[in-house]
């Protein structure tokens, strides 16, 4: 299913092997899955990885290139509500859900699916709000990885006022009309004179080739979020670092944190971590925007070694 090949070095491109299908949760819903096999004698182990709140298979093609190159057979799917997944509301560039359980209820299935026939050890990663919803899994034992691995992991909500204060206010604003309103017009969030590359990544080509995608699929744009997503997206943060089941992931996790993040809190995730039992954290400074795997180079090639380290010394190959 290959297209020609591009000067992005394969990021605007299918790459040869891999297959796109759709899978059905336990209530119908069909979710776009992204699937590159590595054949079995030269297997390295499974990576289940999950993107974040607007995310698209296609932004990470580079990274699954980079461990399919590694002997990891690499699987992804689109969240229920954006990318290729499909819209929860009438509105085509709205990401709403009505509840952050609904995406743990699919992830759940798909693990216990994809687990059972995938060739071990099992990893599984996730950035930004699936960093979130990976944790939250992880910690509600719905999903049994190896090894976990939380990229700019959403813990936190940026808010121009306390996160207390903005569940209080989202919440306010979710009941007083359609849940499934977007929130704002556009950008990744509101009342900031950063332009949304800037939040993102500094790396011009990457940021583009998001834009190129969408251009080619608008069913891959999904735009801003519901209020009823914000009002979730404060509600399950806030419980999961409560939660006192983050003492019990017994898992080895990797924890990629970008200090000068502007969309998520990373002062909350580098609390979060000093909770789990098992955990390594790497710090970015002001190189790095929200999204470390998508940054210039530098960033992202030490992002990539730190993965690869961890798991050749965290994700032991089965005997």
């Amino acid at each position: 299913m290959a297209d020609s090949l591009d000067a992005q070095g394969g990021r605007r491109r299918y790459p040869d092997g891999a297959t796109i299908r759709r899978w059905h949760a336990p209530d119908g819903w069909a979710l776009r899955v992204f699937d590159w096999p590595v054949e079995r004698p030269l297997q390295r182990g499974s990576i289940l990885f999950q993107g974040g709140r607007g995310d698209f298979i296609e932004k990470y093609l580079e990274s699954f290139a980079h461990w399919h190159a590694r002997g990891w057979r690499v699987t992804a799917f689109d969240w229920r509500g954006q990318g290729g997944s499909g819209r929860t509301t009438p509105a085509p560039h709205v990401g709403h859900i009505a509840d952050f359980a609904d995406f743990i209820a699919d992830l759940r299935s798909f693990w216990a699916e994809w687990s059972a026939a995938a060739q071990g050890p099992l990893v599984a990663m996730g950035h930004s709000m699936g960093g979130h919803l990976l944790l939250r899994a992880l910690a509600e034992r719905a999903v049994a990885p190896d090894a976990a691995v939380l990229i700019a992991p959403m813990l936190g909500l940026q808010a121009p006022m306390s996160p207390r204060l903005g569940a209080l206010a989202a919440g306010a604003m979710m009941r007083l009309g359609d849940p499934a309103r977007a929130a704002w017009k556009g950008n990744e969030r509101p009342n900031t004179r950063l332009s949304r590359q800037a939040l993102l990544t500094h790396d011009d080509a990457r940021y583009e080739d998001e834009l190129w995608w969408q251009a080619k699929d608008a069913t891959l744009l999904t735009g801003p979020p519901s209020w009823a997503w914000l009002t979730q997206g404060f509600a399950s943060t806030q419980r999961l670092n409560a939660s006192p089941a983050l003492r019990e992931v017994v898992k080895p996790v990797l924890m990629l944190v970008a200090e000068a993040d502007r969309l998520v809190d990373p002062r909350a995730a580098l609390r979060v971590a000093q909770t789990l039992p098992d955990v390594r954290v790497i710090r970015f400074g002001a190189e790095s925007a929200h999204e470390i795997l998508r940054e210039v180079d530098s960033v992202r090639n030490r992002a990539l070694a730190e993965i690869d380290a961890f798991l050749d010394a965290r994700a032991q190959t089965r005997a």
